[in-house]
């Protein structure tokens, strides 16, 4: 268990690390967040890369599941995590689920960000 815990915090302190390196790279020039913006696209791009070749090669270690799904992805964007979770549900023929899971993480998620800036200012 803490070997895995361990792994996951290591793979989040390189995707973390890597954000904040891509932060720098895509400066907000026009107002437009292109950092998120691009490290959120980027993410999905490799969870969905490692899921797939997860899912095609069933002798892949779980440490090493766990080291890039969960700690680099998870530490270089959630998003990612919540778009494989949605196609997942896609996937499942679950529309419902999908609607209120992809319309209440976006709209709750933005009106949670309000009332925590309102509440800390």
């Amino acid at each position: 268990m803490l070997r895995n815990i361990l792994l996951v915090g290591a793979g989040s302190f390189i995707g973390g690390a890597l954000r904040y390196i891509v932060s720098i790279l895509f400066k907000y020039t026009d107002g437009f967040p292109w950092a998120t913006f691009a490290v959120n696209l980027i993410g999905c791009l490799i969870i969905g890369l490692l899921w797939g070749l997860f899912t095609r090669c069933a002798n892949i270690s779980q440490q090493l599941v766990l080291f890039l799904s969960v700690g680099f992805c998870g530490g270089f964007t959630t998003f990612s995590t919540f778009s494989k979770e949605s196609f997942q549900l896609i996937q499942s023929g679950n529309w419902l689920y999908f609607s209120l899971y992809v319309a209440g993480c976006v709209l709750l998620g933005i009106l949670l960000v309000a009332v925590g800036y309102q509440i800390a200012k």
